[in-house]
């Protein structure tokens, strides 16, 4: 494990489009969204309690695409994989295959994930960067796979990158039983391994290779980060959990029931917005089912999430 400022420069061939994965492209930075699983229709009532059906209904935007028609959320789990500054990089890597884990919607996984990473044109092999925006069970799972009755990096050549700030929290943190596991198979590895990069994160954020940057957003974890893909008149922002859904631009205040920190978290997500809405920014949420992306537009007191489509293998420039 490395304390770095990324100076080091990596080096590979520029991934192909793939004829599968969604994808957007931002100031020539193309960004394919890696599908890992839908998750099951409980997961928005336990993971957003405040956000109940009829609050949902009165947000009319939300359907058919981000919520059912009975006022419930959708939710997914996937990835971003992007090439910049000649790097494969992936943000988070979901739950991961064949793990034990409390969640019965999380356990023990058989997903193709892989496949489709590497249909992206990203075989875990060519992977050079790994960026974990924090250090949940449903954000680091494929960072390992099982073999020979054990845990080994999935992705051999890749610098794992986490905040210092959220490493060092889960250090001195007395975990229950269940993430301690999930850092025994999915965490502790790749660190042994030497593969993972613990990365200081001031407030006006870390640059880690060109068009690419880190931004603090504490609160969800204490060491929470969400990245910046691009920059200036053509950016994107990949949220990690400081936005669940969509339903949160509506009401900034609803909370993740997994937040260490609620009061932060909520001036973290309010002050996001703030900055984001009505700039042209494009929005990839981590947990936002199809379309996933779109533009925060001012709507009354709040705001609203305006989707843009995926691109498909024919790319366009955002």
């Amino acid at each position: 494990m490395r304390t770095s400022p990324l100076t080091e420069t990596v080096t590979s061939a520029t991934a192909p489009p793939s004829a599968t994965s969604p994808s957007w492209t931002v100031g020539g930075i193309t960004v394919h969204r890696v599908d890992e699983i839908p998750l099951p229709r409980q997961t928005g009532p336990w993971l957003l309690p405040g956000a109940t059906a009829d609050v949902v209904s009165q947000q009319d935007w939300l359907r058919p695409d981000f919520a059912d028609r009975d006022g419930v959320l959708r939710l997914d789990s996937h990835s971003f994989a992007l090439v910049t500054d000649g790097l494969r990089v992936l943000v988070d890597t979901g739950i991961g295959n064949g793990k034990t884990r409390a969640n019965p919607a999380w356990h023990n996984l058989r997903t193709d994930y892989l496949a489709r990473l590497t249909d992206a044109g990203f075989p875990p092999d060519s992977v050079d960067l790994v960026i974990l925006t924090h250090l949940h069970t449903d954000h680091v799972g494929w960072n390992t796979r099982a073999a020979d009755g054990g845990w080994v990096p999935t992705f051999p050549n890749a610098r794992y990158l986490t905040a210092k700030a959220e490493y060092d929290f889960w250090a001195g943190y007395d975990m229950d039983a269940a993430r301690r596991a999930m850092f025994r198979d999915s965490v502790y590895p790749i660190e042994e391994a030497g593969l993972l990069d613990l990365v200081d994160v001031p407030a006006e954020g870390a640059t880690v290779a060109a068009g690419l940057r880190l931004v603090p957003a504490p609160g969800h974890t204490p060491g929470h980060v969400a990245v910046q893909v691009g920059g200036g008149d053509a950016a994107a922002l990949i949220t990690g959990d400081s936005v669940h859904h969509p339903v949160q631009l509506a009401h900034p205040g609803i909370g993740s029931c997994v937040d260490i920190d609620p009061v932060q978290a909520e001036a973290t997500r309010r002050a996001l917005l703030a900055s984001l809405a009505d700039t042209g920014t494009l929005v990839l949420g981590t947990h936002f089912p199809a379309p996933t992306a779109g533009r925060v537009v001012t709507r009354g007191n709040a705001y609203r999430l305006e989707p843009v489509r995926a691109d498909g293998p024919a790319l366009a420039t955002v």
